[in-house]
């Protein structure tokens, strides 16, 4: 099936799920653990909730709240608030209930849908002075009668089409505006791409819908018209179960996601012979890890290096590329990449340095916050071009490929020196007794800064310092780790990211500030 709409350069989501809707009314659009809704059903019910929203005063560009775990009833307010002319802001259920507060009152919304769970979590006197509605209880009641259709609405390019909340630690986390051009830019090529190779689209999506993740399971299969099923929460014996009931094509994991399933003891009860194509991105995804998951799950595995902000693109196809699992891959068409030195020029090949990208695919900016936007970009001085910092430090090789040393404000200068957490972290991991491995700056007075190691060991391992005394027997001597310390799980955001700044916290308390 050819879609020509979907490879214009500019084009209406709603529009095209709209015509989707009226031209497969039976086929299942929207999965979750106990609704199955077609896409007659997808297109009625999205303009219901659009109908209401409209009638409720909701003004053009304004942004519809959404909060609660991943479900069926969740995408279709999401796709309804886009269609009704609004703003999608999923706000993230990890925050803290300050936090969210101030996410709802700076998206600007008049709506939050919530659900049971997260309502009973927070408190009924959560979110004054917004309507609220609770999405598994009582959003059929309250959408428009069935029949309903809202009022034609007309999706200019620069239109905002949703705001994802970073996962900031403390403060209001920012808001990053995408606009409809760059929701189109980015997944209507994708959909286009599947569709011109055959592909049969049934995509499983089991991070949370407010994650920028999860719209590459969700929004390009959904434009594909295919069948997208979302799960509240991973679990690997139920994301195996979707997988071979489901006959899922497509997928998006993170890499702890896929750790865990290579850890599954029942991975090889379920066939997935179905699978097709397997995307990863949001963390680091260690080359033994990738290794494990070409060996054991079958088809191709892409991962994707880039920043909800935009920036460059990047892309590793790894099962083409097997020499090249340390990195993350090339620049993808259209996106471009610099390597800069701490005073913003150029670095020879191969040399670390600050990277900065632009692409198609870049956010509006912050919401409501000016200032911040400007100072996440970097503009060339002789063309006046502007590029998103993409906040980590990388080298490119001689074939264009990228790899990642660290996160620029991860990086450690100790007596002078720079050093890169991940040499480090290799280093560690080379040990059979380290399962994970994280390394992070402490201040010292006599370096400025020294490396702490924290490890996950597995069983029957040597003591953490045997560990450190035999890494830093192979490590130079401005890297060697003044400690390390066991630890029985790294900390992590709600999409695998490792939180670094637990593991500062975690050392402040175990370490002397004047140590090293």
């Amino acid at each position: 099936m050819e879609r020509d709409s979907l490879t214009q350069p500019f084009g209406s989501l709603p529009a095209e799920l709209s015509r989707l809707a009226a031209a497969q009314l039976d086929k299942p659009a929207l999965l979750d653990e106990s609704n199955s809704i077609s896409w007659g059903e997808l297109g009625n019910r999205v303009e219901r909730i659009a109908a209401r929203l409209l009638a409720d005063g909701l003004e053009h560009g304004q942004s519809v709240a959404i909060l609660g775990a991943s479900s069926a009833a969740y995408a279709l307010v999401f796709l309804a608030a886009v269609r009704a002319g609004g703003v999608a802001a999923p706000l993230t259920t990890s925050a803290s209930a300050e936090q969210l507060s101030g996410m709802a009152r700076d998206s600007g919304a008049r709506h939050i849908f919530i659900d049971r769970a997260k309502l009973t979590e927070l408190g009924e006197d959560c979110f004054p002075g917004l309507e609220r509605i609770v999405l598994d209880e009582e959003l059929d009641d309250w959408m428009a009668p069935a029949g309903s259709r809202a009022p034609a609405v007309d999706h200019a390019s620069s239109d905002p089409f949703n705001i994802i909340y970073s996962s900031g630690t403390t403060g209001t986390p920012k808001g990053i505006v995408h606009s409809h051009a760059m929701r189109w830019r980015q997944f209507a090529a994708t959909a286009a791409s599947w569709i011109e190779n055959g592909l049969e689209v049934r995509s499983l999506a089991s991070t949370p819908l407010y994650s920028n993740t999860t719209m590459v399971a969700f929004l390009p299969g959904l434009l594909a018209g295919g069948t997208v099923r979302v799960m509240g929460k991973f679990a690997t014996e139920r994301w195996l179960a979707h997988a071979e009931a489901d006959r899922t094509t497509i997928t998006m994991l993170v890499p702890v996601q896929y750790q865990r399933l290579m850890d599954e003891p029942r991975f090889g009860d379920f066939d997935l012979s179905s699978l097709q194509l397997k995307y990863c991105t949001s963390a680091p995804f260690s080359p033994e890890l990738k290794r494990e998951v070409l060996a054991r799950m079958p088809g191709a595995l892409i991962e994707i290096y880039s920043m909800t902000e935009g920036g460059v693109v990047c892309l590793l196809e790894a099962h083409k590329f097997p020499d090249k699992l340390h990195t993350v891959g090339r620049p993808a068409p259209g996106s471009e990449l610099k390597v800069l030195d701490d005073e913003d020029r150029a670095v020879a090949l191969g040399t670390p340095g600050n990277l900065v990208g632009r692409s198609q695919t870049m956010m509006s900016g912050y919401k409501n916050r000016p200032e911040q936007t400007r100072e996440g970009y970097w503009t060339d001085p002789d063309t006046g071009e502007v590029w998103q910092r993409m906040g980590d430090i990388g080298r490119v090789d001689a074939e264009g490929f990228v790899e990642l040393v660290g996160r620029a404000k991860d990086m450690i200068i100790s007596g002078g020196f720079n050093i890169y957490p991940i040499d480090l972290e290799n280093a560690l991991l080379a040990e059979d007794d380290v399962l994970e491995a994280a390394v992070i700056g402490v201040p010292s007075r006599q370096w400025g800064e020294t490396p702490v190691g924290f490890v996950r060991l597995a069983e029957d391992a040597r003591e953490a310092e045997a560990v450190r005394e035999a890494v830093n027997a192979r490590l130079g001597k401005t890297q060697r780790l003044s400690a390390l310390h066991p630890i029985k799980e790294m900390p992590r955001s709600h999409i695998g990211k490792l939180l670094k700044s637990e593991l500062r916290d975690e050392a402040a308390r175990r370490v002397r500030p004047d140590s090293g």
